[in-house]
């Protein structure tokens, strides 16, 4: 009787280890749950977003990438603009009283004269300052009506200041003429220039005059008198040396070597300069 009680009690307590192993690991089979049994393990809690880990796979979770909106934009570099050429400005100074023209700014020796009017029309002077000097006072100009291609040095000292984009360029071998506002071209054009024994002469000059005639007359409608005589006049020539721009009643000539030295163009190009060409502005003939 007493093995057979002896027998009871081990089963009994075999029986009951079991219970307790089985109660305490719930997910051991699979993670469910046996009937009645409860669990002491608290229940998992969501960490915060910013620290869930990325996916194994490579694909970032959702609720880990830095930027839940999706993937940035990529910003484009962005490129340094050149800046364009600066506009070009002539300067221009109102001649107010007669000045020396010198070799060298503030010195050297006098080369000519600046007068206060044009010398064939008597219209009040401009004259275009080519370049100035370091310290500004000093402004090299081309010699008025000497025949002469060198630039002389007046002093600039209360002469009125003004400013033209506008200028002129004649290309004697290619019969013509260019104009510019500043460094755009607005337009060309054929122009006669000085036969082969009265060639027109090259330098810098300005206009001095603006000038109306009859549209038939042999200057045509207009003529822009420059600040540049004609030194070599055809032989038994009459007419004034001054050099023009100006329009003919021969546009047959236009394009090829048959003036005295003025430089000829068509009335139309004629009548676009009437409105762009004020006394001063730069003319530029190169050969």
């Amino acid at each position: 009787m007493q093995r057979w009680f002896l027998s009871i009690r081990v089963i009994v307590a075999a029986t009951a280890v079991a219970l307790l192993i089985l109660g305490s690991s719930p997910e051991v089979w699979g993670g469910e749950t046996p009937v009645g049994t409860v669990t002491t393990r608290p229940a998992r809690t969501a960490g915060p977003a910013a620290t869930s880990m990325p996916s194994l796979f490579g694909a970032s979770d959702p609720a880990w990438s830095a930027d839940s909106r999706g993937p940035r934009a990529e910003v484009p570099p962005v490129r340094a603009v050149r800046p364009g050429p600066a506009p070009v400005k002539f300067l221009l100074v109102r001649i107010t009283h007669s000045l020396p023209i010198m070799s060298s700014p503030g010195g050297g020796h006098e080369i000519g004269v600046m007068p206060t009017v044009s010398k064939y029309y008597h219209v009040p002077l401009v004259a275009w300052v080519v370049s100035r000097s370091a310290d500004g006072l000093f402004g090299q100009v081309p010699m008025p009506y000497s025949g002469s291609a060198a630039l002389g040095w007046i002093s600039l000292r209360n002469l009125p200041r003004s400013c033209t984009s506008i200028s002129v360029v004649a290309d004697l071998s290619r019969h013509e003429l260019t104009v510019r506002q500043g460094a755009k071209v607005l337009f060309r054009t054929p122009a006669a220039t000085g036969a082969a024994w009265s060639p027109t002469p090259v330098g810098h000059f300005f206009v001095t005059d603006r000038v109306p005639f009859s549209p038939g007359s042999a200057l045509g409608a207009f003529a822009f008198g420059l600040s540049g005589i004609q030194p070599h006049l055809p032989p038994g020539w009459s007419a004034g040396n001054q050099l023009a721009i100006h329009g003919t009643s021969n546009p047959a000539s236009i394009g090829t070597s048959a003036s005295a030295g003025c430089l000829r163009i068509g009335a139309a190009p004629l009548m676009r300069l009437e409105s762009m060409l004020s006394p001063g502005t730069p003319v530029l003939i190169q050969s």
